[in-house]
Order: structure tokens, then sequence, then C-alpha cells
């Protein structure tokens, strides 16, 4: 179930325009942007750590890695090794929470599936980092995971269902790009927007690198207080839920009603969701990307300042 973005090559993008819904929110960059960025904020100690353990562990070769191993940068380059593992460890899930849209804050356990969620995977992944007595492999493979998943966290289709697959079977024409049916999916779609289309044209052609650097800078004077606002996973999961409700769907044009909450595993459930929704010809132009790109650069930027937050605290009595 659900969820796709962006890779680093024209073919890659031409593979991912018809691959069934998956995900790798925020595309190749936005993950890469958010390990950089973590990276920045990290201690001394940690950075250390993080270095020598992935070093020492590193991912198989063999893997076929979607985004490449184009960056010289070792958290940069794990960011999306959990998207390359996905399909033969069948988790999924790990990688988003469903909650449904119009839902009031409450406590995740409801919509924390019995697969698991985001929220769950970066906890259970989290205790692993932190123990010393953990074989080494494993601990690199948890903070493989947890690099990621803060990121898909922060994503905030990755907080929220509409019975659309996390808005995958929402075709919307972007720019003057038209949506298009594959096999039941659809592209563009609101997911493929905000993993990759939306912070693809706001970066302008800067790479992970410096959309890092441009996006520190910018973030630079709410930075401490994110940091002294504490590690708080369920609040920034609602934060996500939040944007996705005002500006994700709210600034869509015509608006998407509520759908009922019911389970969907493609775009011809819930009473054949994607082609009522073709239907309505949705359109992301220019208004709306202008009420996206600043909600994508906050989020991209938290999640990598939250992301340093999590390694700082978790390795902090690491020997």
């Amino acid at each position: 179930m659900k969820r796709f973005g962006v890779c680093l090559s024209s073919l890659c993008g031409l593979i991912f325009l018809f691959w069934p819904s998956a995900t790798l929110a925020w595309g190749c960059k936005g993950h890469q942007t958010v390990a950089l960025i973590a990276e920045k904020h990290l201690t001394p100690e940690a950075k250390q750590f993080v270095q020598k353990l992935l070093t020492e562990n590193p991912v198989d070769p063999k893997l076929n890695r979607y985004c490449g191993g184009a960056s010289r940068d070792a958290m940069a380059d794990v960011s999306t090794w959990a998207d390359d593992v996905r399909g033969e460890r069948k988790n999924g899930p790990w990688h988003y929470i469903d909650i449904p849209r119009g839902s009031q804050r409450g406590p995740l356990e409801p919509y924390c599936g019995p697969e698991g969620c985001v929220t769950k995977a970066i906890s259970e992944q989290v205790a692993i980092l932190k123990d010393p007595k953990a074989d080494g492999a494993k601990r690199a493979e948890a903070l493989r995971y947890i690099i990621h998943f803060v990121g898909d966290l922060h994503q905030p289709l990755h907080a929220i269902t509409n019975a659309d697959e996390g808005g995958n079977c929402v075709p919307v024409k972007y720019f003057r790009r038209s949506a298009r049916e594959h096999n039941h999916s659809f592209s563009p779609n609101l997911h493929s927007l905000w993993d990759t289309a939306i912070p693809e044209r706001d970066a302008e052609g800067a790479d992970a690198v410096e959309y890092a650097e441009m996006l520190d800078v910018q973030f630079a004077a709410d930075i401490e207080g994110w940091q002294k606002a504490g590690i708080h996973v369920e609040e920034w999961v609602w934060e996500g839920f939040d944007f996705a409700e005002s500006v994700v769907y709210g600034a869509l044009t015509p608006k998407i009603g509520i759908e009922p909450n019911v389970a969907v595993h493609s775009c011809s459930d819930d009473n054949n969701i994607g082609e009522r929704l073709l239907r309505q010809n949705i359109t992301a132009g220019e208004a709306y990307q202008e009420k996206a790109a600043p909600v994508a650069e906050k989020r991209i930027t938290e999640g990598g300042v939250r992301l340093a937050m999590i390694l700082n605290e978790a390795l902090k009595a690491t020997p």
C-alpha cells in the first residue's frame, strides 16, 4: 500500500512514472537533504559514532539502489536504503501512519495497524541503536531505518489517509502536466507532487548538498526553538496531519471531499476512487506551489533537525 517519489536520473523518472503505488517519501533529493541537515546538527560524538557505524557496516553492494550511489556522504547515501529493501522485507506499513481525514487529535495507537506504522518503527529501531550489546550490523540497520523513517514522518501525506493510498489515487494536473491513467495508477498524483515535483521545483536545480545548506540558513532562527521543544514524535505526526488537511488537500482546486474511512489497496477501490477523482479535473499550478513549497521546506528542515535530536539523544551514552 502507498507512496512513491523522485530519482536522480531521467531513466529512474521513467521507471517510477509507471511504478505501482508505493513510497519514496520526499524522493531521493528530499531524503538526502533531511540526512544532510541532520548531519549539521549532530554532536561531535554522535557524528563520529554514526560515521564509524555506517563505514564498518556498509550497504550490500549487490543491492539494487533506486537512487543509485551518487552521494559521497554516508548518511545521505543510506537515507533511502529503507525503500530499497521494503519489498523483500514486506514492511511497507513502517513508512507511514494512516490517520483518516477529519480525525481529532488524540493517541496514535488506534491508527497503527497490526503490521506496524512509522511511529512504532522509529521507537523499535531507536531501542536497537541504543543497545550497546546489539550486533554492529543490526545497529547500523537500525540507524539506516531511523534516518529514513524520520524523513517519512515529516512528509504530510505519510500522516493521513482519505481512502486514496496517501494521495496516490488523486490524479492532479500540475502546471502543464495533465493527469494520466496507467494500469489503474495515475501520474501526476498528489503524493508524487509532494515527494518530488514540489521540492524539485522549489530547489531550482540545486543538488541535495546545496538545498540542505539553503534550508539550514533559511530556518536558522527557528532551529533553536525546535530543539528546545524536545522529542515528541506523536506531535510531529499531528503537525503533518494538520498541514495535509490545510494545504495538501485544502489548497487544491476544486476541493476534495472527505471519503468514507474504508480499506483501499488500489485506486479501483472505494467505488473506483481514482477514476472518480480524475473526472474532477483537479489542478495544482502556481498558486498551489506557492502555498505548498514553504510547507515542504519547513517539513524537510524540521525532519533533519529532529533526526539529529533523536540520534544525539540515542547515542549520548553509547560507548
